[in-house]
């Protein structure tokens, strides 16, 4: 949702009393350097422990995600880390001085605001992105949660219950700061009155009430009314958001959710975060590539091999290339013979060429063959003379599918030469056409 990471201006607190717990407690949200993170200190505890709000530190799903560190234990934390979400949030010290934050009125709603009124502070430093590639799938019973590749971040929630007041309901969200703050944020928790003498017994709901709650009866609801018609699905939506956080990762996917609750949202987290880390490690695989490499790569082969060296796979964004232009060039021999200059075209097509070692160095993108489908705003700066050489970098924009945007540009000696974008698409092969492995 976000590309940089955020923190707020200044201090903001609030007071109010647990959902489960029923204590009163208070939250203090403070500013935090880049690469911080969304940590939690417990204040009444004397060693002052810090929770780090990750997928790794979740250890219960039971009505709400509790996160901790040893015994020490934060519970009910999606509504905060929702509000967190919503607003692209990363780094912020979350003071706090019992186990669980206030209830409110049940949303995230509150927690908005306060941060709002603390002030957002964009940070220069980029999030960590992912983008979902390959579908992924949690099953539990008739309860279902997936996640698709789509270019946004998208819930499509349904719930089905056994209560005539909600029933089944349906509803999907592109979730940006302004859907996030006009359909997902005020969705407040629910419970029924049926269950509540029960989940008193195990020490919940004891600060639950009809101003923190929906409390739903066999015919109706006890509060005065309901925020949306389908507020009980938009809070389902709001739980998800919440758990999603915990993977520390701007998301892009079309989350498909079938009566979904904490445990499968923080299965699928934790997949998703699996994910992210086996990408991250293969690009730090080697990242500079000889000649021998390329020519395993690209099916481009001499007089059109126009990379001799990559020198940099950049962790999924982009690559920086080679070209030593010597005399010996088969192109100078007409381009001019009195006064040799690199022809422009080739200068773009070593970039090209760049791109495409990016490209098919992934390995589901091998057998393919690169194509160019179009060049945008490319100007040519100074001329590329024998002798000189051509540092290639390129910068990945857009890819959706097989077809992808880079933005390029050459420099020889730290000056740019050339620069531009480069439109680009994947296509099989033909199968006479065979690249070495």
């Amino acid at each position: 949702m976000y590309q940089f990471q955020r923190t707020i201006e200044r201090e903001t607190s609030y007071e109010g009393i647990g959902l489960h717990t029923g204590l009163n407690v208070k939250i203090t949200f403070m500013p935090a350097p880049v690469n911080h993170g969304v940590v939690f200190i417990r204040t009444d505890v004397p060693e002052r422990p810090a929770i780090t709000a990750t997928i790794e530190n979740v250890t219960d799903v039971f009505r709400g995600t509790t996160i901790g560190c040893g015994e020490h234990k934060i519970h009910t934390v999606e509504h905060v880390l929702c509000a967190l979400a919503g607003l692209g949030i990363t780094n912020i010290s979350i003071l706090i001085n019992a186990k669980e934050p206030p209830a409110i009125d049940g949303s995230a709603l509150t927690f908005v605001n306060l941060l709002e009124q603390a002030g957002i502070v964009e940070q220069n430093e980029k999030t960590n992105q992912y983008a979902i590639t390959e579908p992924l799938q949690i099953n539990e019973g008739a309860k279902q949660l997936i996640a698709l590749p789509s270019d946004t971040f998208k819930i499509s929630f349904t719930i089905d219950y056994d209560n005539p007041v909600i029933g089944t309901q349906y509803a999907q969200f592109e979730i940006n700061e302004a859907t996030f703050k006009k359909e997902v944020m005020s969705a407040r928790t629910f419970g029924f009155t049926q269950e509540v003498e029960e989940l008193r017994k195990q020490g919940l709901a004891l600060g639950g009430d009809l101003t923190n709650a929906i409390v739903v009866g066999e015919n109706g609801i006890l509060n005065e009314t309901l925020r949306y018609e389908d507020e009980f699905v938009r809070h389902k939506i709001l739980d998800l958001v919440g758990d999603l956080f915990l993977t520390g990762l701007s998301l892009k996917g079309h989350f498909v959710a079938i009566k979904s609750g904490h445990a499968l949202n923080v299965k699928l987290a934790s997949l998703i975060k699996k994910k992210f880390m086996e990408q991250k490690q293969a690009a730090k695989s080697p990242s500079t590539l000889n000649i021998m490499q390329i020519i395993k790569i690209l099916p481009h082969r001499y007089p059109f091999l126009l990379v001799d060296k990559i020198t940099e796979i950049r962790d999924g964004k982009g690559a920086v290339g080679v070209k030593n232009v010597t005399i010996n060039e088969h192109f100078f021999t007409g381009h001019f013979p009195a006064q040799p200059v690199m022809p422009g075209v080739l200068i773009v097509e070593a970039l090209a060429q760049v791109a495409g070692v990016f490209m098919l160095s992934k390995k589901e993108n091998r057998g393919k063959l690169p194509y160019f489908t179009g060049i945008d705003n490319f100007r040519f700066r100074k001329p590329v003379l024998p002798g000189d050489i051509l540092v290639l970098e390129i910068e990945v924009g857009k890819i959706k599918g097989n077809i992808g945007k880079v933005a390029g540009k050459v420099t020889v000696d730290g000056k740019l030469v050339a620069g531009g974008e480069l439109m680009f698409s994947l296509v099989d092969a033909p199968r006479d056409v065979e690249l070495e492995d």
